[in-house]
C-alpha cells in the first residue's frame, strides 16, 4: 500500500482541516468489493448510487444519513435455515457500506428496483453561501 504525506497542505491551506483529516483517515481503508456500487453525477447538483443489493428485501436494508455521512446495511434475518450448497457464487452476508458526503448534499428518495438499490442525492447550497457580487463604494 502506498502512503502519502499530506503535511504540506496543511502548511498552504486554510479551513481544510476536515477535508485533509478525512483524506489521511481514509488512506489504506477499504471496505473490499462487497456489495458492488456505482456512483453517478446525473445533473449539475444531482447524484445517484447504485448498489446491487441481490437476495435483499426491502425490509432487510437500512440507510441512514447522519453528520455528512450515509450508511447503507444490509441484515438477514437470524433465523436463515442452513443450505447445503454444492457451488455457492452468490454472495449473501450482511453488509455495511458508508458514504462520505459533501457539505449541503442530501439525500432524496431511495428505491428498490429488480435487485437495486437506487439513492438519489440532490446539492442544495443556501443563498448565504452562493456568490455574490461586492459593489465597490467610492
Amino acid at each position: 500500500m502506498r502512503n502519502f504525506d499530506l503535511a504540506p497542505l496543511y502548511r498552504s491551506s486554510i479551513g481544510f482541516d476536515r477535508l485533509i483529516n478525512l483524506l489521511e483517515s481514509n488512506q489504506g481503508q477499504s471496505n473490499g468489493g462487497y456489495p458492488p456500487y456505482n456512483v453517478e453525477l446525473v445533473a449539475e447538483n444531482q447524484y445517484r448510487i447504485t448498489i446491487a443489493v441481490a437476495g435483499f428485501a426491502q425490509d432487510e436494508l437500512d440507510i441512514t444519513s447522519h453528520d455528512n455521512m450515509l450508511t447503507v446495511r444490509g441484515a438477514h434475518p437470524e433465523e436463515q435455515q442452513e443450505k447445503n450448497y454444492l457451488y455457492q457464487g452468490i454472495a449473501e452476508r450482511n453488509f455495511e457500506r458508508k458514504f462520505q458526503l459533501a457539505e449541503h448534499v442530501n439525500v432524496r428518495d431511495a428505491k428498490l428496483e429488480n435487485g437495486l438499490l437506487y439513492i438519489d442525492l440532490e446539492r442544495v447550497v443556501p443563498e448565504a453561501n452562493k456568490p455574490r457580487r461586492i459593489e465597490i463604494v467610492k
